[in-house]
């Protein structure tokens, strides 16, 4: 897409990560340059709202977008898909390729069989603030009974915040964001380092969002006209480092099969075929995630940094790359004409 300056251009620049105690001490650190830049901090990072904004700035000029709605009814119906949109009213259209997230509705009006693997995980992720600690290195805390906190800086003078833990509940993605909010604060509460900072700032975030991390399985990704990509297709989660690489590749594919291909079930066959061995890889996880990157006791933490100090050198790199580099260079892309 030529889009590759342009990212580099408004990418974090993150400097690495670094693992540090309540007292903000360094006790492992991994550069982004480790494992040739495919590590758990890429070579190339870049906010969400970037990628989209780069992506709705290249594809405007011929592409309608209708924002603020949603699809409520769809019938695929011979040679076209017949649409219900919440505002926009009744729409016909070739193909309809859901693309809206692992809890998509779009691919839940269709596909009745999906699976949704819980990982046990909830992770909730906010802007906060930049103070002159937070520096260019992301900066991962844990904290016993399965806690961690990150701060990631950006390139808009804020920092990113998350809060992570594992538990067993089913319910609590549903809560009102005030509740969520409050939930946070007993299970984080407490706890030294930049917490207190980071749960006054919780609670002005405007860009709170909190989530069940989880996976999408489906035994298969289209039905008639009808497909889908990305999240709402194949989620690996954000574990696998995998989501967007996986998200437009998965797009870059079944774009080309379509304009390559007049049988639509062919290319939707091409696609799939393609690509599943890929996201398969993918969302096989390391062996204990994400109980092993969260620890239960300070002595699993402490056991966790030690690994972790070890990472970048030999022959450790060797063996470790297997669990902290997802497969991004595994799938060779097809080559499409224009």
């Amino acid at each position: 897409m030529g889009l590759e300056a342009a990212a580099r251009d408004v990418a974090t620049r993150e400097a690495g990560i670094r693992f540090v105690d309540d007292r903000n001490r360094t006790r492992a650190a991994l550069p982004a340059d480790a494992f040739g830049g495919r590590g758990p901090v890429a070579e190339l990072e870049i906010l969400r709202p970037l990628l989209s904004n780069l992506l709705y700035d290249h594809t405007r000029n011929d592409t309608e977008y209708l924002f603020g709605d949603e699809i409520t009814s769809l019938k695929d119906e011979g040679p076209q898909v017949h649409a219900t949109l919440k505002n926009a009213g009744e729409r016909s259209f070739d193909y309809v390729i859901a693309a809206d997230g692992i809890r998509s509705r779009t691919r839940d009006l269709v596909f009745t069989n999906t699976r949704i693997k819980g990982l046990g995980l909830r992770t909730a992720y906010f802007t906060i603030p930049h103070q002159p600690a937070d520096g260019r290195w992301a900066r991962w805390h844990n904290a016993p009974r399965h806690r961690s906190i990150t701060l990631r800086p950006d390139n808009l003078g804020t920092t990113r915040a998350a809060l992570s833990y594992l538990t067993p509940a089913q319910d609590d993605e549903r809560l009102a964001t005030t509740d969520q909010k409050q939930l946070l604060h007993r299970v984080f509460g407490g706890l030294a380092w930049e917490v207190p900072r980071i749960l006054t700032e919780m609670d002005n975030a405007s860009d709170f969002f909190f989530e069940s991390v989880g996976q999408v399985h489906m035994p298969r990704w289209f039905m008639g006209r009808i497909a889908a990509v990305g999240d709402a297709a194949y989620c690996a989660s954000p574990l696998s480092g995998m989501g967007t690489s996986l998200a437009l590749t998965g797009a870059y594919i079944l774009a080309g099969e379509l304009a390559h291909r007049a049988d639509h079930h062919a290319a939707f066959t091409a696609y799939e075929s393609t690509l599943r061995p890929y996201t398969a890889r993918a969302q096989k996880l390391p062996p204990g995630t994400p109980r092993a990157a969260l620890p239960r006791t300070r002595a699993g933490i402490a056991l966790l940094n030690t690994v972790l100090r070890t990472a970048t050198t030999k022959p450790a790199s060797t063996l470790l790359a297997r669990f902290l580099v997802p497969p991004a260079d595994t799938l060779t892309l097809p080559t499409y004409r224009s």
